[in-house]
């Protein structure tokens, strides 16, 4: 039963509204599909975090007008059904890689990855990425994972500094005073005011010390008594 005008333009304007947001989209063929199959293909696809629609090939190429993934409906010809989603590329290629190998009526025609068209081989190739939560779980492990050995080795040296002083607490290190430092055996040079009351201590006379008569006739200015000599 054909579509009419009015059907069509409904049709188009709720899988334009899906598509508005997707980032990411896998368009696919089948023949001889049974319900079942489609069902478990359809939760597959929810299960990736994506949703699935089987379209006539005019309405999606209009449906996806101004979206980013308007360059992978253009131009359909055959049956065509699109898996989309606003998530993870990979989660999605690998959830219909996976259904795919194992139920031979479903084949890839082409994808879209943020505005890049792909082939059916890059597709398959997709699937085997690590996904986003796959990275960011790698990302987070390595990130963490210096700052784990350093908290380890802080932990590890405050622990062992405890142990240490626990130890000299108990053989009673901690209680004596500390011994003097020892005498330095090098000789030390007089300071200049010692240099100074030594040489002032060696230019003076003790009290008590006889003084030379010369020099005292001398400094007195006269000269010494002698006796007269006999006969003169």
């Amino acid at each position: 039963m054909a579509l009419t005008k009015t059907k069509k333009a409904e049709k188009v304007a709720t899988l334009a509204k899906e598509l508005e947001t997707s980032t990411s989209a896998i368009i696919g063929t089948f023949s001889a599909l049974t319900a079942g199959k489609d069902f478990d293909l359809r939760k597959a696809v929810r299960g990736a975090g994506g949703s699935y629609h089987v379209v006539k090939n005019k309405l999606a190429a209009r449906s996806a007008k101004g979206t980013k993934i308007e360059a992978a409906l253009q131009g359909l010809k055959g049956v065509s059904s699109v898996a989309y989603t606003s998530g993870d590329p990979v989660a999605l290629a690998k959830a219909l890689s996976t259904w795919v190998k194992e139920n031979a009526e479903f084949t890839f025609k082409l994808g879209i990855v943020d505005g890049k068209v792909i082939t059916k081989e890059e597709i398959v190739a997709l699937a085997t990425m690590p996904g986003k939560e796959e990275l960011f779980s790698k990302l987070l492990f390595l990130i963490n994972s210096p700052a784990q050995r350093l908290a380890t080795v802080i932990n590890a040296t405050g622990r062992d500094l405890a142990i240490v002083v626990n130890q000299a607490v108990e053989q009673n290190k901690f209680s004596g005073s500390a011994p003097a430092p020892a005498a330095s055996s090098t000789p030390q040079p007089p300071s200049p005011e010692e240099t100074h009351a030594e040489e002032s201590a060696a230019g003076e006379q003790p009290s008590g010390a006889a003084q030379p008569e010369n020099s005292t006739a001398s400094q007195s200015g006269e000269a010494p008594d002698r006796e007269p000599a006999e006969g003169a």
